[in-house]
């Protein structure tokens, strides 16, 4: 809620961004037994509006009570899967210094829990690194923040004992603060869009930090 508040408190509005769509987010990190990390399954649990707007377009929920047959849900999942060229599935990771490469989205599922839709699906990370000793950090979020995401939802490792995870949520009075300073010195010619201003999704994201210790 002091998200929400904050953002319809944001002048001026029209030069912004502001999210229509609110994502919970939750994280597996899948290591083997010598500490290589293989996969991350991501969980999105999209807000109840957009949920039902969703089964609306697919033709889903006839009888309006929430709840999809196994049937229904099969036909749903993948839904939020095609993604175009470059996209990065609202979600940057870093092992150390290195930015992590991860693959196009595998194995979707998609069911219904209490009015929400509930997706899945897995990421293959390039390359298989080692973990042990280094910090392992993963930020969700839409540059463009017409997507806000909460990592509300689980967070863990899977496989692989001896892992601590931290999570650091943004400072949005401080963020929200230097985004309106940053907008009340632009000039009465200069455009908020072309000053790259709706790229200010990544200042609201929240920081998982993974670190496991060597074998």
């Amino acid at each position: 809620m002091k998200r929400l508040a904050l953002l319809a408190c944001l002048a001026p509005a029209p030069a912004l961004t502001h999210p229509h769509i609110f994502v919970d987010v939750g994280l597996e990190v899948m290591v083997d037994a010598e500490g290589r990390m293989e996969a991350v399954r991501v969980t999105w649990a999209y807000d109840a509006l957009y949920s039902l707007l969703i089964t609306e377009d697919y033709g889903l929920d006839s009888d309006g009570d929430a709840v999809l047959t196994p049937g229904e849900e099969a036909q749903l999942a993948g839904f939020d899967m095609r993604w175009v060229e470059g996209f990065n599935g609202d979600l940057v990771g870093q092992l150390g210094e290195a930015a992590l490469t991860l693959s196009g989205p595998e194995a979707p599922t998609a069911v219904m829990r209490e009015g929400r839709i509930v997706t899945t699906h897995l990421r293959r990370v390039a390359g298989a690194p080692q973990i042990t000793g280094e910090a392992l950090v993963f930020k969700p979020f839409d540059p463009t923040f017409y997507t806000a995401y909460d990592v509300r939802l689980a967070v863990k490792v899977n496989g692989f004992e001896g892992c601590m995870i931290g999570k650091q949520e943004p400072d949005l009075d401080r963020e929200m603060k230097k985004l309106q300073d940053e907008l009340a010195q632009l000039g009465q010619d200069q455009d908020a869009l072309e000053m790259g201003f709706p790229e200010v999704g990544e200042a609201f994201a929240t920081r998982i930090e993974i670190s496991c210790a060597a074998l």
